[in-house]
């Protein structure tokens, strides 16, 4: 006796047609990584209930996105407050298994004291650096082949 199917090919349409009409299960779709970086990034005031709410499920189902998220904030804290006393307490992120900050803590920890000068006191270089910029763009401008002469005519004026 052969093997094989004996039913006839309406049979099987009509068995896969009403597999393929039943409602598929609704799963929302994971935020991207752009996404998620965003919503560490921004001030939690700032943030909606439903991106909150996104978060928070997103920090409970990975632990290692909460400890980022922790430290990030931290910082921020500490950046927009000048609590740069406070940084040798945020170094010890090193405690935790994040090796990106790892490396971040270990380049702010070569500076160590420029960094919390950086981070305490309310001097900055901020407008010499826009002045840097400034030039920088004005030699981009002449596509570099402006000599000295020129470029001081372009920079004292203005």
């Amino acid at each position: 006796m052969p093997l094989g199917y004996k039913g006839s090919y309406q049979r099987v349409r009509a068995y896969l047609h009403k597999k393929r009409t039943l409602p598929q299960p609704v799963t929302a779709r994971p935020p991207s990584p752009r996404t998620v970086a965003g919503w560490i990034l921004r001030l939690p005031e700032t943030l909606t209930e439903l991106e909150q709410l996104q978060l928070k499920t997103v920090r409970t189902h990975c632990p290692e996105l909460d400890a980022l998220t922790r430290h990030v904030r931290s910082f921020a804290v500490m950046l927009t407050d000048g609590q740069g006393e406070c940084l040798p307490d945020w170094l010890a992120l090193r405690q935790d298994d994040l090796p990106s900050l790892h490396t971040l803590a270990a380049g702010i920890d070569r500076d160590r004291d420029p960094v919390i000068a950086g981070l305490t006191l309310p001097w900055n270089s901020g407008v010499v650096e826009g002045h840097v910029n400034r030039i920088k763009m004005l030699t981009r401008q002449m596509f570099a082949r402006a000599g000295f002469a020129l470029l001081r005519k372009r920079v004292l004026p203005a």
